[in-house]
């Protein structure tokens, strides 16, 4: 059965895919791009029922529910930008850090377990597209094969631009879930931070600027959860004929 293959074997060595949305209240667009990832996984696409037997997503759609309640831009209920707390969150004032790095750390330390990918979803409010930000290695191997993921995105999504995606180590984003799972996890653990713009994303020349919708949001998200199946080489498992990715909402 098909319950018994895959990641799902007794025994079986886990791979886990972590995602995470909308520690800044006010980048909406992160929410729908998650949206379109979950409601893909748990379809019944064939590319999604591979993905479930091979990878397990643990996904937190929203790290900062206070502020998104209050209506807030940037900052939770008690005035911290969340995504500068994690090298040291606190269970009193971060505790949606705090769990989710607890977390993380507990499936670090299980042998069973490999954390593979971390994806930080955000809304960018001046670029085009969509677009990750990643971390800087000496190791120059491990370099190249951190853009392994994003140029296969944008092979699948014709809004994710590559060209935009950049790798750094700026001070100033030290505390965020990028930079110090980054520093935390090994060698074989991507992480990565997924932006998407607020406004329009551009297909051909400079001028041809499509506003993004909802549905195009979702439709990235989609496109996120596809790009595994290529990172992963499980095409060949996938029955054919293949469905039309369902569209939700």
């Amino acid at each position: 059965p098909s319950s018994a293959t895959g990641n799902l074997r007794p025994g079986a060595e886990q791979k886990v895919v972590f995602i995470t949305a909308r520690v800044h209240p006010g980048e909406t667009p992160s929410s729908f791009v998650c949206q379109g990832i979950i409601d893909f996984l748990v379809s019944q696409h064939p590319i999604a029922k591979v993905l479930r037997d091979h990878l397990v997503f643990k996904i937190a759609p929203m790290l900062n529910p206070d502020g998104v309640y209050l209506g807030n831009y940037r900052c939770s209920l008690m005035g911290f930008d969340l995504n500068r707390h994690w090298a040291n969150p606190s269970p009193w004032a971060h505790p949606t850090l705090h769990g989710v790095k607890q977390l993380i750390i507990e499936m670090y330390n299980n042998p069973k377990i490999n954390l593979e990918f971390y994806i930080d979803i955000h809304a960018h409010s001046t670029m085009m597209n969509g677009f990750m930000y990643g971390n800087i290695f000496e190791d120059e191997e491990r370099f190249q094969r951190q853009a392994v993921f994003p140029k296969l995105l944008c092979q699948n999504a014709e809004d994710f631009s590559y060209s935009s995606t950049s790798f750094n180590r700026d001070a100033v984003k030290a505390g965020t879930g990028r930079r110090f799972l980054g520093g935390l996890l090994n060698d074989t653990s991507y992480c990565y931070t997924l932006e998407v713009s607020f406004y329009s994303y551009m297909l051909g020349g400079p001028t041809s600027a499509v506003p993004y919708t909802e549905e195009a949001y979702m439709k990235l998200g989609r496109n996120v959860a596809r790009t595994f199946l290529d990172y992963y080489r499980l095409n060949s498992l996938v029955d054919r004929p293949l469905a039309p990715t369902p569209k939700t909402r």
